[in-house]
């Protein structure tokens, strides 16, 4: 399919650029959980796993759209369920955001947590109507959705690395 094939380069870039970030992403929490204590595992289930999950979403929409395809069903019957998923995924953070105790988020959080991501997997989930009207458009906006994955993990990840080194529990030592 020339359209998929002309996004080529786009998907590898991007995708690379998730895989590498999962990486570094469990690295930094390897080293940091050896600094310093586990504050509670609500909080890490509302912060920090939301960032792996967009990034493995960049990553796996990458791999399906640079897979040689020869029609666009099968890639838009992918897009509906990635973003339905996600939006149901999205409402799960957002109740944990709101459940844990141990940060009051901020409109920021809820910016880079619910409402980003939120638009992010309802563009997937357009785009699979989108294509049925317009293909290029459609992988557009699968591009688009991409992106805000990819951006919205980088700033949860920094946000979550620096909470945890900058933020100390009362009563904490260093060794």
């Amino acid at each position: 399919m020339q359209e998929l094939t002309e996004w080529n380069s786009f998907y590898v870039i991007v995708g690379s650029s998730a895989g590498a970030l999962i990486g570094l992403q469990f690295v930094v929490l390897t080293l940091i959980s050896e600094r310093t204590r586990l504050r509670a595992p609500e909080a890490t289930d509302a912060f920090a796993t939301p960032s792996v999950v967009h990034f493995a979403i960049v990553l796996v929409l990458s791999a399906v759209l640079s897979a040689p395809w020869r029609g666009v069903a099968g890639v838009s019957v992918f897009a509906g369920l990635v973003g339905v998923a996600g939006i149901v995924y999205t409402l799960i953070v957002a109740r944990r955001l709101r459940s844990q105790k141990v940060y009051r988020p901020v409109f920021e959080d809820w910016l880079f947590h619910v409402l980003l991501p939120l638009i992010a997997y309802a563009i997937v989930a357009l785009s699979t109507y989108i294509v049925t009207q317009n293909t290029r458009r459609a992988l557009f906006f699968l591009g688009a959705a991409t992106l805000l994955f990819l951006f919205v993990g980088i700033h949860n990840a920094w946000d979550s690395v620096t909470y945890a080194v900058l933020v100390h529990e009362p009563g904490s030592h260093e060794s």
